[in-house]
């Protein structure tokens, strides 16, 4: 199985991301700059987390239009699954591929801890690992993760399945506590957690193993 992580300048997340897909596939991701016009051939891109272009103007907004996110959008509606991850699930709804937007927090503080979440939908690639209803836990970081949405594309999200996590303490505002939705075609997933940061008990946790195992092999 081939993978991809888009590299954005100032991507802080890139390596956990490659060295999460290593350990879930036995093969080395390819890096992808953002200056590249095309993707290598892949089976699953990753666009983690970080501050792309040092968030100078709207988060993932100035990444959103990266010459590879050209490729990435081409990718992802011709079924190619993609994470977004943090700082890459503003990317996805920057770049048209998710609803919404990512805010400021509710509380205007950085947050960066643990989190449990809740599996709301288990159908999904991204989450077949897990049963519904089951608490995981993956770490956050970030400053601009509260998800807003209009009550129409809300109230979709949630009648078609489309909320995948949900956060059970909800760290920053996020409408209707969503931590992570996936597009109408299934295959594009954005969520603000990080679940590579937890793929080791030397790391905290493994249920982030869990998650990269469960799509490798959905995917595979």
């Amino acid at each position: 199985m081939k993978t991809s992580v888009i590299v954005f300048p100032a991507s802080n997340c890139d390596r956990d991301a490659v060295v999460a897909l290593e350990q879930a596939t036995g093969k080395t991701p390819d890096m992808v700059w953002h200056g590249d016009a095309e993707l290598p051939a892949t089976d699953l891109i990753v666009l983690p987390g970080g501050f792309s272009y040092g968030d100078y103007l709207r988060s993932g907004a100035m990444a959103a239009r990266s010459p590879i996110m050209r490729a990435v959008v081409e990718k992802a509606k011709g079924g190619t699954p993609v994470v977004g991850i943090c700082n890459g699930f503003q990317i996805l709804t920057e770049a048209g591929l998710l609803p919404g937007a990512l805010m400021r927090n509710a509380g205007l503080d950085f947050v960066c801890h643990s989190v449990t979440l809740m599996v709301e939908n288990n159908q999904s690639i991204f989450s077949s690992a897990f049963e519904k209803g089951q608490a995981v836990n993956f770490p956050v970081a970030h400053h601009d993760g509260n998800f807003f949405a209009d009550s129409e594309t809300l109230d979709r999200l949630e009648s078609e399945g489309r909320v995948v996590f949900r956060y059970v303490d909800n760290p920053n505002g996020s409408a209707r506590d969503i931590a992570g939705i996936i597009n109408d075609a299934g295959n594009v997933l954005g969520l603000m957690p990080h679940p590579e940061r937890v793929i080791s008990p030397l790391l905290g946790g493994v249920d982030g193993a869990a998650f990269f195992k469960g799509l490798v092999e959905a995917v595979g």
